[in-house]
């Protein structure tokens, strides 16, 4: 993994966030040298859905309502069915990664968390790659999807499971190391 020294990294998530798309990400990256935050709608913690069950409780460091996308480098999304499902009703949630894809910073999205990407428009005209079940969603706001592994576009990554953690968490460094983004058409 590259450094990440100095730079800081968002996870924003709630309940039912699948545990090793959260957990692998944070710890990969911190690792790297970054700081990393778990941001959420409510202060304390937040429980994991561990593929068939409920996991474990991490502990939330900032809610999203105290924090800017200026104090950032990267946003990233975890997915599971439950977390991006109940994350992308929350105009607070929506406006946050809007706001890191206008500041053309690095914003990445695992297994289902491409819907919240569908619902800021972001997926519109991009290369997008997601959970299978996803995929009509992405396709129907306009998103070209890919059956890949790791897909990035302009600063965008998308990645389809947990399989894929390691690419994944790879691309994040590789991404926020190259600065900002230009938004130019997939």
């Amino acid at each position: 993994m590259r450094d990440l020294s100095g730079k800081t990294i968002a996870i924003v998530a709630t309940n039912g966030f699948e545990q090793s798309e959260l957990e692998v990400p944070h710890k990969t990256l911190k690792d790297a040298g970054a700081t990393v935050h778990i941001i959420s709608l409510e202060a304390g913690e937040i429980k994991g859905w561990d593929k068939t069950d409920w996991g474990n409780a991490v502990k939330v460091d900032r809610t999203v309502d105290q924090v800017s996308a200026d104090d950032y480098d990267a946003i990233v999304l975890p997915g599971g069915q439950i977390n991006p499902d109940l994350l992308r009703v929350e105009t607070s949630v929506l406006d946050l990664i809007k706001a890191f894809w206008t500041q053309k910073k690095v914003v990445a999205a695992i297994c289902h968390a491409p819907w919240l990407l569908v619902e800021t428009g972001i997926v519109k005209g991009r290369k997008v790659t997601s959970y299978p079940s996803v995929k009509t969603d992405v396709i129907n706001a306009g998103g070209l999807w890919e059956d890949s592994t790791v897909v990035t576009d302009q600063g965008l990554i998308t990645s389809r499971n947990p399989d894929d953690l390691p690419a994944f968490c790879d691309k994040i460094a590789g991404e926020i190391l190259e600065g900002r983004h230009e938004r130019r058409a997939a």
